[in-house]
């Protein structure tokens, strides 16, 4: 069961378990609506909490159900029954409360954090805004001005700064969610805190300096973007709307305006391109290398060496019988590497490519490298793969030549105009050799790596849209 209900003493225990992060699915929503019921009906329970198992509160939406029809109960309606609870209904929290999560939060009437955690409504990433009260419950906590920032930019906040300016009322000195909220509700039964519904909260003073401020911020930094100004349409709603229902039918009609925005089809693509970019198709149950000689010098290699300790692997300077992989600094000779390694070479894109079996295309920007199969089986990539996502290096895995080389190369080519279609038409062209795994991985590297405009999505989702829109005939053809 995804949620279920315990009474402990005289606090009931709303506790969702949906591993890995408690995501907002149908059966989620359906079964705090449920835990809910059973709560309320709970004679003996004079207070309820809210809370997640595992290792984080709820961390935002299921993303398995992006792009499909909405079940009920829906969000918004779910966070208004929590809201209308009529007993202290207290949200405690760990890991993070993002999105969703956090809106589930806002809905609750008292919020204790767990150190450590981070809270935040991330929404605008993905072209869309907080759609379940998001943009009409913060502000009532605190403020028009620290509300729009928070949102327009989606980042995460940490709970020292969220309990100074009011998002949370609390950070407990408990190990876990159960019993900080335990202990946040006995201190609400016994008058020692106050709950407070904070729909039921004097909306915030009207801010016009701070709504034109972000209005300006936004047309000189991200004038092409729709959703940060449906943000700011929806926070400035919540400060002249009669009441929270209103404020929150114009929030729906602004979150429905960004679903059917393109930018939200390309920002959900890159979302999906961005999660898995290091898996060679068809291999199962590879294992990461144990043993690794990295040669030379280079930034990358200190950060390694970091990270190397967490996960249990062995990295050294000088190979030795035991090495299996031996990673190359740009420049340096591969024949430094033993026979019974694989051996990877870290290549720059201004490098030619090395004679290698592996090259690790270097991205002057970004977070994500390229890992290039020259002449190595499948496997032998996927576990070198492995190998460097446990070094917490993000790596998009392709074969024969480089992606990012060939986009590079077009963008330095074209004119200043012309780079996003030279883009587009190398996009083209990568898939047509093969070199890719997915077409999404060539749409994802030129994001990140070259800063192709994030919000249509990458150059081969672009250039596909556009074939299709041009030999697609329009609607006046069939009238």
């Amino acid at each position: 069961m995804s949620v279920h209900y315990q009474r402990h003493g005289e606090v009931g225990v709303i506790s969702i378990a949906n591993p890995p992060v408690n995501a907002l699915g149908q059966a989620v929503r359906s079964g705090l609506v449920s835990a809910l019921e059973e709560g309320l009906a709970d004679q003996q329970a004079k207070a309820l909490v809210v809370m997640a198992e595992g290792r984080t509160f709820i961390a935002g939406a299921d993303i398995r159900e992006f792009g499909k029809p909405p079940q009920a109960p829906l969000l918004p309606d779910v966070i208004s029954q929590l809201e209308a609870c009529s007993k202290p209904l207290i949200a405690s929290l760990h890991g993070t409360a993002l999105g969703g999560g956090l809106e589930v939060a806002l809905g609750c009437h008292y919020r204790v954090a767990l150190a450590g955690t981070r809270v935040g409504l991330p929404e605008v990433k993905l072209g869309l805004l907080p759609g379940a009260g998001g943009t009409q419950r913060l502000p009532r906590l605190v403020g028009v001005e620290r509300a729009l920032e928070i949102i327009t930019s989606g980042r995460f906040v940490e709970a020292d700064e969220a309990l100074e300016i009011g998002i949370i009322d609390a950070i407990s000195d408990e190990q876990t969610p159960l019993e900080a909220g335990l202990a946040a509700a006995q201190a609400v039964i016994a008058g020692q805190q106050q709950a407070r519904i904070t729909g039921q909260l004097p909306a915030p003073e009207s801010n016009p300096q701070a709504i034109a401020a972000m209005q300006e911020q936004l047309e000189t930094n991200a004038p092409e973007l729709f959703s940060p100004f449906r943000i700011v349409e929806a926070i400035e709603a919540c400060t002249t709307a009669a009441s929270l229902k209103e404020g929150l039918r114009r929030e729906r009609e602004l979150f429905l305006a960004c679903m059917d925005s393109p930018q939200r089809a390309g920002l959900i693509h890159l979302f999906f391109a961005a999660r898995n970019p290091h898996v060679v198709p068809g291999v199962d149950n590879a294992e990461p290398f144990k043993n690794i000689a990295l040669i030379g010098e280079h930034p990358l290699f200190d950060k390694w060496q970091h990270a190397a300790q967490r996960a249990e692997l062995t990295l050294t300077q000088t190979p030795d019988a035991n090495t299996e992989l031996c990673l190359l600094a740009p420049g340096e000779d591969a024949s430094a590497s033993p026979s019974q390694a694989m051996t990877v070479a870290l290549q720059t894109l201004t490098e030619s490519p090395p004679t290698t079996p592996l090259s690790l295309v270097l991205a002057e920007r970004g977070p994500f490298h390229e890992l290039v199969n020259h002449s190595v089986s499948a496997t032998d990539q996927q576990r070198v793969a492995l190998t460097l996502k446990a070094l917490r290096a993000n790596v998009v895995v392709s074969k024969s030549h480089s992606v990012l080389d060939t986009l590079y190369n077009a963008a330095e080519q074209a004119s200043a105009n012309d780079v996003q279609s030279a883009l587009e038409q190398a996009s083209l062209t990568l898939v047509q050799q093969g070199v890719c795994y997915r077409e999404s991985d060539i749409d994802l590297l030129a994001v990140e790596a070259l800063g192709y405009p994030r919000h249509l999505g990458g150059p081969h989702r672009q250039a596909t849209l556009s074939s299709t829109h041009e030999t697609t005939p329009s609607k006046d053809a069939h009238s």
